[in-house]
């Protein structure tokens, strides 16, 4: 029989571990948060995930009025590097170092979620430089936001697909875990997104082998988009959306659910593109988008049918 005593004590700090692991794993956006910015790549810019957690908070807490900016930039890196021939040799990799003031200045955002790794190790086997500088950036970025006075939650890097490589899927194993441990050695907030789609990708495959998250083992498709929402979400507390299997489920069971995200998708990929031509980059073939006073008109237009539709 275990002793009585003893089997309090491991209750106790049973419980003490879980409410630290919860404490240390969840966020509750401030309520004087009104500008929330999103950095990335091309996942990012991809936006659906982001449009997912604008459609979210748009549905689920009507008063608040968020406002969520997309800028991430296609081919960006935090880590300065760029391979040999990178787009046939048309340019280099953009680098946020370049226009991240920019960024700031003119965003001025009240919190931002940041997620960059997929191309910091320029698609080659793991390289101790390369790790080195992708942690330089990492850490110059959140020194640069808080030194704005801004707070910012990392994201780990999606997966990079193993059957498209298996020494690259390894590289973003160790940038993901890197990022992980930032929780405990600095007090960084973290979100998890690359191991939950492994573990999806992984239990798909065991009864559906032609299973994939990304065609091209990067760029993931809606149901990869909804894995990394879900996490997000999940980590603001939502965990109502647990059971999810996507975005149309979460938003049928609104009034109107289905009809505002799709006007929220078009916010966002009007606002997308404004933004990251007002900011500047130096990024080849972006779309330049409409001018930015004449975006802020359409999506003013936009908010206005989805505040119809809310009070209908």
């Amino acid at each position: 029989m275990i002793n009585t005593k003893f089997s309090t004590i491991f209750f106790s700090l049973l419980m003490m571990l879980q409410f630290h692991v919860k404490a240390q794993n969840s966020y509750e956006i401030p309520q004087d948060v009104k500008r929330i910015l999103f950095l990335g790549n091309s996942i990012t810019y991809s936006g659906q995930y982001v449009s997912y957690i604008d459609v979210y908070l748009t549905l689920q807490y009507p008063d608040r009025d968020i406002e969520i900016i997309n800028v991430g930039l296609p081919s960006e890196t935090v880590s300065g590097l760029s391979e040999h021939g990178h787009a046939d040799g048309k340019f280099p990799r953009p680098d946020l170092h370049e226009r991240l003031k920019r960024i700031l200045e003119q965003t001025k955002p009240d919190l931002i979620f940041s997620c960059y790794g997929m191309n910091d190790g320029i698609y080659l086997p793991f390289d101790e430089e390369r790790f080195q500088r992708y942690k330089d950036g990492i850490n110059w970025l959140n020194q640069e936001v808080l030194k704005n006075g801004t707070p910012i939650v990392h994201i780990t890097p999606p997966i990079y697909d193993g059957r498209k490589g298996e020494a690259y899927s390894n590289v973003l194993d160790i940038y993901a875990d890197w990022i992980i441990s930032k929780r405990y050695t600095d007090g960084w907030k973290v979100i998890d997104i690359h191991w939950p789609m492994k573990k999806y990708l992984e239990d798909q495959r065991l009864s559906n082998d032609d299973f994939y998250l990304a065609k091209d083992g990067v760029h993931p498709n809606d149901t990869g988009h909804w894995i990394m929402a879900k996490q997000l979400l999940l980590y603001l507390g939502e965990d109502e959306v647990s059971k999810a299997n996507g975005i149309e489920e979460v938003v049928s069971q609104f009034h109107h659910g289905v009809a505002i995200w799709k006007l929220v998708e078009e916010r966002q990929k009007i606002m997308k593109d404004a933004w990251l031509t007002s900011i500047g980059h130096q990024r080849p073939g972006m779309n330049v988008g409409l001018a930015f006073g004449e975006a802020l008109d359409k999506t003013e237009m936009l908010r206005k049918q989805i505040r119809n539709l809310q009070k209908n």
